[in-house]
Order: structure tokens, then sequence, then C-alpha cells
């Protein structure tokens, strides 16, 4: 199934910004729907995101409100979420994980890349 790897997590003040990338080696992403998840210590995982395999139709979690965004560059392989007015809240391990094109049940997961928001 290849290997899904994220990058882009840090540290960021409350308020800033980070853009997390969700890149596929051995195997393509361009006839996969593709979704970012999180999970916070004493939380339940969590839906953030999802994109459709041509891009076409977006989801969000019902807590995003506008803040993020998922979009994804098949030529590159990738999938991002930007994210924007962070808060402590959104403090969690977020994953991308690929799925299933009729359901959306995920159906490979990544390792996880830490985001951290300081008040």
């Amino acid at each position: 199934q290849g290997q899904l790897v994220e990058s882009g997590g840090g540290l960021v003040q409350a308020g800033g910004s980070l853009r997390l990338s969700c890149t596929a080696s051995g195997r393509t992403l361009s006839s996969d729907a593709v979704g970012w998840f999180r999970q916070a210590p004493g939380k339940e995982r969590e839906f953030v995101a999802g994109i459709t395999w041509n891009g076409d139709r977006k989801y969000y979690g019902d807590f995003v409100k506008a803040r993020f965004t998922i979009s994804r560059d098949n030529d590159k392989n990738t999938v991002y979420l930007n994210l924007s007015y962070l808060e402590p809240e959104d403090t969690a391990v977020y994953v991308c994980a690929v799925l299933d094109n009729g359901n959306y049940s995920p159906l490979h997961w990544g390792q996880g890349t830490q985001v951290t928001v300081s008040s």
C-alpha cells in the first residue's frame, strides 16, 4: 500500500497558521479520496477534513468553521491542510488517511504530525 508521511506540524502561538502536508510514497493518490483526522490526549479521534480524488468536493468537521482548508496537488502526490486562527484546543496529533471513494472509511493511515498551539 506504500506509505503516507505527514509534515508541517510544530509549535505556534494562538492565532497563528500552519500548513500540513500528506505525501505518498510507493503509491499514487491521484485516484484516492484523502482525509485528515486529529487526536488529542484524553479525546477520541475526530474527523477534520476530507477531499475527493479529483478535488471537486471537500468536507469539514463541524468544529472547523472556515478556519481550515483542504486542498491537493496530484502532480506532487500531496494533500494539504491549511490551519488558520489556531487555538490551544487545536493541539493534537494530525493524521492523514486514504479513504474509500464510496463510503469514505479510512483504508490506510500515516504516522501523524504534532501540532501544538500555545496561549
